[in-house]
């Protein structure tokens, strides 16, 4: 489990430069899961595809952390299945349809027939600013 210490840096306004970082040195340590998971066992990743999401700060790559233990409320970002595939939209509960959070793309209505679960809730996102060995697709 990888431990993240937070040091915090202030900037000087004046001819002085940057302020010591050790001035201000606190130790925090923080698991990241600790920070990002509330509910282990119920807890699964993905990884966003696509520019659908884009309006709720979902970008394609994204690192999505999905819960399956917190109650779907109305307008809640979801992971779902919906006619076999994976999706990531906001769920429109009373009118039964999956909406994107980006111009152009339409609401998808959820009928009766339709293949359709949602598996979790999205409570997190994360984006990830360099490639990482750890991400790649096998």
């Amino acid at each position: 489990m990888a431990i993240v210490q937070i040091i915090p840096i202030a900037a000087s306004a004046g001819i002085t430069g940057f302020e010591s970082p050790a001035a201000d040195y606190h130790e925090l340590p923080l698991s990241l899961d600790a920070l990002l998971i509330e509910h282990p066992s119920a807890t699964f990743i993905g990884r966003a595809q696509g520019r659908s999401m884009e309006g709720v700060g979902i970008f394609d790559g994204d690192i999505l952390i999905v819960d399956r233990h917190i109650q779907v409320q109305q307008h809640d970002v979801v992971v779902a299945t919906f006619r076999g595939e994976f999706v990531c939209k906001i769920i429109d509960l009373k009118n039964r349809a999956l909406l994107s959070a980006a111009p152009g793309f339409a609401p998808w209505g959820v009928s009766a027939e339709d293949q359709f679960c949602i598996e979790g809730v999205v409570i997190r996102s994360v984006r990830c600013h360099r490639p990482s060995y750890l991400l790649q697709e096998v």
